[in-house]
């Protein structure tokens, strides 16, 4: 991993969540958060399955694997593209989605 100095990061300019930002000199801190609605618990919920699905693959296949797999993942999603193939192949591949 590289070294960050995390003192010199600008996370206010840099679009952080308001709750990764801590507050400057002068400034009170935010008072606590209300109840998750749905689409916080849907979220969290797509969250721990993606870190399950990250700790079989560990598990697995290795860390290298893993992290190689979900930044491909990443990249199709930011791209459009889509993650599995939706179409009925006769090769028993249906569902596995090549790299380009």
């Amino acid at each position: 991993m590289s070294k960050i100095d995390m003192s010199r990061l600008n996370l206010k300019k840099a679009g952080a969540p308001v709750s990764a930002v801590p507050p400057s000199h002068g400034q009170e801190a935010a008072p606590a958060l209300a109840a998750p609605n749905d689409e916080d618990q849907s979220k969290d919920a797509f969250f721990v399955q993606v870190g399950e699905i990250a700790e079989a693959m560990i598990v697995r296949h290795g860390s290298e694997f893993a992290i190689g797999t979900l930044v491909l993942a990443a990249k199709f999603v930011a791209e459009g593209r889509p993650l599995v193939s939706r179409r009925g192949d006769v090769g028993g591949t249906a569902g596995v989605a090549k790299p380009v």
